[in-house]
């Protein structure tokens, strides 16, 4: 098969939709929107060197895409991640290999040392990570909630002393706390590398402008006034809703917070006629899994982080100096 891979076209909506169609094909259990699509090349910082791919097949539409980049939020330099998602009908055909062969030289030419990869369990994805060299780590659940009535539990009639609950939207003129108590929930979430939020403005490009974070349905906890926990929300105004981040800062933990700010986003949720939600949590999060179960969440599919140590890259002109 001849296949043929290239970027993403900024501005072009039917690329944009090209990858959401993808994306949901092998991920059903994301959010994902066009808006969202371009607004992740619009909004990407400089340092992460940040690619979406596109493979097609000549004369044919788009097959596979892959998101591709270095993660410029670590304090371990040389960490880079690509992932793919290739339509189920065009799986090995050798457009995943070729996909990844791009997005490989792209993160050694930028200067990767390992590329990270989420790949979802199953025999046949995890031999095709294993042939390119890559090798399994930690896991991850997708989980999904039918929104109604009658699953969600109910709201708490009265809220604890000095305990008040907001839309994110209220923040709208300043947003800075809600950065911080991102900043500092995200440096304790489980993962392969350490994040350092430490850009008020890549944050406000990258995070609050993202065109599927609900403001509204986002719900963040005070307590006597000061931003102790908060549920992010995202939508894709046919129904879904994704949870993006629930956390709660260190000073306030073990106080049930962030149990309480999702049962209130999910009810903003249902009102505004969301019918589904979902959410994604590492396999050792044992605490936001056992929330998730308490709201009813089941889990629907499981992904495996890989890792592969990528060969470093020698620019041509050292070669011919």
């Amino acid at each position: 098969m001849t296949v043929s891979i290239r970027d993403l076209r900024p501005g072009d909506r039917g690329d944009a939709e090209a990858v959401v169609r993808l994306r949901r094909s092998a991920l059903p259990f994301m959010i994902s929107t066009s808006a969202g699509v371009a607004h992740e090349v619009a909004s990407a910082h400089p340092d992460k060197r940040y690619r979406i791919l596109l493979a097609e097949r000549a004369g044919g539409p788009a097959v596979a895409t892959a998101q591709v980049g270095i993660a410029h939020e670590s304090p371990e330099p040389g960490q880079g991640y690509v992932n793919l998602q290739v339509h189920p009908a065009h799986r090995g055909l050798g457009v995943g290999s070729a996909l990844l062969r791009a997005a490989e030289e792209h993160l050694a030419a930028a200067g990767a040392v390992t590329a990270y990869a989420w790949v979802l369990d199953g025999a046949a994805e995890h031999s095709f990570a294993a042939r390119h060299g890559y090798r399994a780590g930690r896991s991850a659940h997708f989980l999904r909630l039918e929104l109604s009535s009658d699953t969600l539990p109910p709201a708490p009639a009265v809220l604890p002393p000095g305990v008040e609950l907001r839309p994110a939207s209220a923040f709208a003129d300043d947003p800075r706390p809600l950065y911080e108590a991102d900043a500092e929930v995200s440096s304790d979430e489980p993962g392969d590398l350490p994040v350092e939020l430490d850009d008020y403005d890549n944050w406000l490009s990258e995070v609050w402008r993202e065109p599927s974070l609900d403001h509204d349905l986002t719900t963040v906890v005070l307590v006597d006034g000061v931003v102790a926990a908060f549920s992010a929300a995202r939508t894709d105004g046919a129904g879904r809703y994704g949870s993006a981040m629930t956390g709660t800062r260190r000073a306030y933990r073990g106080r049930g917070l962030a149990k309480l700010a999702k049962t209130a986003s999910l009810h903003r949720a249902l009102a505004a006629g969301c019918t589904e939600a979902l959410t994604g949590n590492d396999a050792g999060n044992a605490a936001m899994l056992a929330v998730n179960k308490w709201f009813g969440y089941e889990i629907r599919a499981t992904e495996t982080r890989f890792a592969k140590r990528l060969a470093a890259h020698t620019d041509p002109k050292e070669v011919t100096a």
